[in-house]
């Protein structure tokens, strides 16, 4: 396995995805532990998040990692989700995520405009729902909330390259 060295600076925003192992469908069914599991990160690590969706086997985020390495953020998260989740089902081993993470600086407003975008449309781009808005797992209820997008918002036409974003 090579040693990936991933590049840090202060100021930074990144969009991440972080995957199940075996892309495993346990996230939404256990919604509370990883939100716990980013409680507890956040608290310790002071990181910002700006726009998430949670699908069953994935996750995607925009985050400010503020003055921690992006990989402890993340590393934070997945071992306290994993550590929870095998609690609650009894298990005492066995791998809970993919090894590493996707992640992208985020360049500029478009670029941050774009990946948001991804975001709040991913369960759609699934065919989870019909609409975001229909999507319990996302940050954008907030976004709707604060008039930055309508109940209606869909971009089909603009999500035509599969996977472009790391997943």
């Amino acid at each position: 396995m090579s040693n990936l060295r991933r590049y840090h600076e202060n100021g930074y925003i990144y969009f991440v995805t972080n995957v199940t192992y075996d892309r495993e469908p346990m996230l939404t069914a256990n919604n509370d532990l990883l939100w716990n599991a980013i409680y507890i990160s956040k608290s310790r690590s002071g990181f910002e998040l700006i726009a998430w969706v949670v699908l069953p086997d994935h996750f995607h985020l925009v985050i400010d990692p503020g003055e921690v390495p992006i990989s402890i953020v993340l590393q934070r998260i997945k071992m306290s989700f994993a550590a929870q989740y095998r609690k609650r089902h009894g298990l005492y081993r066995g791998r809970v995520w993919q090894n590493r993470f996707w992640d992208h600086v985020i360049r500029d407003q478009e670029d941050m405009n774009r990946h948001v975008d991804y975001i709040h449309f991913n369960p759609v781009k699934h065919g989870f729902v019909k609409c975001p808005v229909d999507w319990p797992y996302t940050s954008f209820h907030e976004y709707n909330r604060q008039g930055l997008y309508q109940s209606d918002w869909s971009v089909v036409d603009a999500f035509a390259t599969p996977n472009e974003f790391g997943e």
